[in-house]
C-alpha cells in the first residue's frame, strides 16, 4: 500500500462544531447526568453490589460521551491553535464538562469517605473496575467538601485550562524566520527544528538563536502564564489539599511512590557525568575541541537520510510486524482510518501526541512529519502509544488508561524495534556508527533532559512559593543546565529562557519524569527481549493489556522488575555506557 501525507478525519467524534450530532451529544449528556443524580439518595453504606455497579456502569456512560465531547475540539485545535472559532467552542466545552464534574461529583465524595468494611465489601464485586475504585481512595486524605470541589471545578474551567489554551495560542502562531542560502525562510517550529538537527554548525546556531527569539519576545507573558499556573498548583494542592510536596500529586496519580521517583531521579543525577563522556566524545568525532549547546543533537554524518512518507510508514509497519504481526494490523488501523495527521501546516499545533478517547475509537495520532530520521522514530512513537491503547481497549473506560510513565513504555519500545530494523538494513559501518550516535542522542533527550526538567520543576516550584521573578527563574533554569552538562559544552546565556519552550510545564506538571522511567525501563525489558525472544512477546502484550487496570508496580513486579532498586535503574545507564565504549572504539 502506497501511503501518503494527510490532515486527519474526525467524522468518528462529529461532523461539525455545529452540527446536530453535537448538539444531540450535548441534550443525551444532560439526560445521563440527571439520571446519575437521581442515584445520590441510594448512595448508603449498606448499598447493594448490584445497585453499587449499576451506578457504575451508568458513570461509565457519562466519561464516555465526555471524553468524545472533549475530544472533537481538543483535535480541531491541535489541528489549527488560530481558529476563534474552535477556541471559542473550546471554552464553552470545557465550561459545560466542569458543570459535568461538578454534577457528578457526589459519587466519588461518597466512595473515598465510605466506611473500610463496606468498601471492601463493594470492591470485592467491582471487577473491572476495582483498581480505580482503590486508587480514588487514595486521594482520601486529599480530598475537599463537595462544595469546595465544586469551586475547584470551575475555576480550573475558567482559569488554568483559559491560560494553557492562551499559551498554545501565542507559542503557535509564531512564525520562524531565517537564512538559508543567502534567502530568508518563513518556518513553523518543526520546520526550524531540521536546521536545529542539521548538519551545518552555522545554520544550527542561527536556527536555535531564532527559536529563542520568538519565545524571548515574548517572555514577559509566557513567564507570567507560568508564574500564575505554578501558584495555582501551589495553592490547590500544597495549601489546600495538602500534599507533601509539589511533585507529590503527581506520583499518587501515577501510583508511583514517592521514594521511587527519588530513586531514579537521584540515580538520573549521578549519572551526568557519564552525558559528559558522550558530549566529549561527540566533540572529538566532529573535530571541534568543545560542543556548544547549539550542537548537541548535531548529526556525525555529513548528510541525514531522507526517508519519504511512504517509505518511513513501511519501514514502521515492517518493524512491528517482525516483533509481532497483530502489532502492525493495529497500528495501520490508525492510518487507514484517517486517524493520523501527518501534515506540515503553518498554526497546526508544533508537537507529537497520540489522543486516545474511547476504548471502542481507534486513536488519533498527530505528527509533522518532514522525512528526517526523528520524524520516522517519533511515528513509531506515537504508533506505540496508540497500539498500547488498543490493546488495553477490552477495558473499563476508567481502566484502560495507563499512568503516565507505564504509558511511554509501548511508544519507546516501538522506537527500539524500530532502530533495530534500521540497523539490520544499514550496511555503511559510517551510517551504523551515526545511527548509534542518534540513539545516544535519543537517550540524553528522553532520560537525562527529562529528568533534569523534573528537578527543575521541584526547584522553581520553590522558588514561586517565595515569591521569584521570572528572572530567578530563568536563573534556576541556567544553573541546572550548568549541572548537566558541566565542562562538557559552551552554554550560551540565551538558553536560561529555554524553559519558556516546554509545553508540558503549562500543561502537565511533573509529566516530565515518565519518559525517564519508561526509557530506563524498555531499556531493561529490550534486554529482556533479545535474550528470551519469543518467551518475551507474551509478558510484554500482557503489560500493555492491562492499561490501568493494576497499580503499576503489581504490573511490572509480575513482570519480574522492582522499581524500588536503584540497580534497576543504573542498568539502563550501564547498557549506554556499553554504547558510548563501542563508539569511542572507533573513533
Amino acid at each position: 500500500m502506497y501511503y501518503t501525507q494527510s490532515p486527519w478525519s474526525l467524522n468518528d467524534l462529529f461532523p461539525a462544531l455545529d452540527s446536530p450530532e453535537m448538539q444531540a451529544a450535548f441534550t443525551e449528556l444532560d439526560a445521563k447526568v440527571s439520571e446519575f443524580e437521581a442515584l445520590r439518595p441510594t448512595l448508603m453504606p449498606s448499598i447493594s453490589a448490584q445497585d453499587f455497579l449499576g451506578a457504575l456502569r451508568k458513570l461509565e456512560a457519562i466519561r464516555n460521551l465526555s471524553q468524545r465531547i472533549d475530544a472533537y475540539p481538543q483535535l480541531l485545535f491541535a489541528a489549527n491553535t488560530q481558529d476563534q472559532a474552535v477556541v471559542t467552542f473550546l471554552g464553552t466545552v470545557q465550561d459545560r464538562l466542569a458543570a459535568v464534574a461538578n454534577r457528578t461529583l457526589f459519587f466519588s465524595l461518597w466512595w473515598k469517605q465510605l466506611d473500610q468494611e463496606n468498601a471492601a465489601r463493594l470492591l470485592a464485586a467491582a471487577g473491572d473496575v476495582r483498581y480505580w475504585l482503590e486508587a480514588l481512595r487514595l486521594f482520601r486524605p486529599h480530598t475537599l467538601s463537595e462544595a469546595e470541589e465544586k469551586i475547584i471545578n470551575t475555576k480550573n474551567s475558567t482559569g488554568v485550562r483559559a491560560l494553557q489554551t492562551l499559551y498554545d495560542s501565542i507559542t503557535n502562531r509564531y512564525i520562524f524566520k531565517l537564512e538559508v542560502n543567502g534567502e530568508v525562510k518563513e518556518l513553523t517550529r518543526g520546520e526550524l527544528s531540521l536546521y536545529i538537527r542539521g548538519s551545518d554548525p552555522d545554520l544550527r546556531a542561527a536556527a536555535y538563536r531564532e527559536l529563542h527569539r520568538a519565545y524571548n519576545q515574548d517572555s514577559n507573558i509566557l513567564g507570567q502564564i507560568f508564574q500564575a499556573l505554578m501558584r495555582d498548583y501551589r495553592s490547590e494542592n500544597l495549601e489546600l489539599r495538602h500534599f507533601a510536596s509539589p511533585i507529590a500529586l503527581r506520583n499518587l496519580e501515577n501510583d508511583i511512590p514517592d521514594e521511587v521517583v527519588a530513586t531514579l531521579l537521584e540515580v538520573c543525577k549521578q549519572n551526568a557525568p557519564l552525558f559528559q563522556r558522550f558530549f566529549q566524545l561527540k566533540a572529538r568525532t566532529l573535530g571541534m575541541p568543545k560542543l556548544r549547546r547549539y550542537d548537541i543533537y548535531a548529526p556525525v554524518a555529513e548528510t541525514v537520510k531522507q526517508y519519504p512518507f511512504a517509505e518511513g510508514v513501511q519501514m514502521v509497519l515492517e518493524a512491528f510486524t517482525r516483533f509481532q504481526p497483530q502489532v502492525a494490523e493495529l497500528a495501520q488501523s490508525v492510518i487507514e482510518e484517517q486517524h493520523l495527521d501527518s501534515e506540515i501546516r503553518k498554526g497546526k499545533d508544533s508537537g507529537a501526541f497520540c489522543a486516545g478517547i474511547t476504548p471502542e475509537l481507534t486513536p488519533w495520532v498527530h505528527i509533522n512529519y518532514q522525512g528526517r530520521p526523528d520524524d520516522v522514530a517519533t511515528l513509531a512513537h506515537e504508533l506505540g502509544h496508540a497500539i498500547h491503547d488498543m490493546l488495553a481497549a477490552g477495558h473499563s473506560i476508567l481502566t484502560c488508561s495507563p499512568c503516565l510513565p507505564l504509558a511511554e513504555i509501548a511508544s519507546t519500545f516501538a522506537e527500539m524495534l524500530l532502530l533495530d530494523r534500521l540497523f539490520e538494513l544499514e550496511t555503511d559501518p559510517a551510517v551504523r556508527r551515526a545511527m548509534l550516535f542518534r540513539q545516544l542522542d535519543d537517550a540524553y533527550a528522553t532520560i537525562m533532559r527529562q529528568a533534569w526538567f523534573a528537578m527543575f520543576e521541584t526547584q522553581v516550584y520553590e522558588l514561586v512559593g517565595q515569591g521569584a521573578a521570572v528572572e530567578q527563574i530563568a536563573e534556576a533554569y541556567f544553573q541546572n543546565l550548568r549541572g548537566q552538562f558541566g565542562e562538557a559544552l559552551e552554554l550560551g546565556d540565551e538558553f536560561r529562557w529555554e524553559w519558556l519552550e516546554v509545553p508540558h510545564f503549562v500543561a502537565v506538571p511533573f509529566y516530565v519524569y515518565a519518559y525517564a522511567f519508561a526509557q530506563l525501563l524498555v531499556l531493561a525489558l529490550y534486554q529482556q527481549y533479545k535474550v528470551e525472544g519469543e518467551a518475551f512477546k507474551p509478558r510484554y502484550l500482557k503489560i500493555l493489556s492491562a492499561g490501568g487496570s493494576r497499580s503499576p508496580e503489581q504490573i511490572l513486579t509480575e513482570a519480574g522488575i522492582d522499581m524500588h532498586s536503584a540497580a534497576f535503574w543504573q542498568g539502563g545507564f550501564d547498557y549506554l555506557r556499553g554504547i558510548i565504549d563501542q563508539l569511542e572504539s572507533l573513533v
